[in-house]
């Protein structure tokens, strides 16, 4: 018997018989086709909560915090001055009064370089 006969065959049956049939399937094989009807509803569930969660995933702008001087406070102060453009006494405020932002909105890859120029000095620093 081909598929083609067979097809024919399924087409021929009142839908009550081929949905006895559909279930007798099943029990024989151990499969089941709810599975397969609920899987893409399983899938589409995430993609519906994935708009809620992208925008979390996807930050496009990060601050980066001293969170502490360290021992060298002077090279710190420098190294802040040289970022932020302040002044020598908004700088050292700004390192002394730590954690506090050094930078706010930048990129992750600037972020990333403002932070490891800043531990350089021996400060901790914390890109959020």
């Amino acid at each position: 018997m081909t598929k083609e006969e067979i097809i024919k065959a399924l087409d021929a049956m009142p839908a009550l018989e081929l949905s006895e049939f559909v279930k007798e399937l099943q029990e024989h094989w151990g499969v089941s086709a709810a599975v397969a009807v609920a899987a893409p509803a399983a899938g589409a569930a995430p993609a519906a909560g994935a708009p809620a969660a992208a925008p979390a995933e996807e930050q496009t702008e990060f601050d980066v915090i001293l969170k502490e001087i360290g021992p060298n406070k002077v090279n710190v102060i420098k190294v802040v001055r040289e970022i932020t453009a302040l002044g020598l006494k908004e700088s050292k405020d700004l390192v002394e009064s730590a954690p506090k932002p050094v930078k706010e909105r930048v990129s992750k890859a600037e972020a990333q370089q403002l932070k490891e120029k800043i531990e350089a000095t021996g400060a901790v620093v914390e890109i959020k």
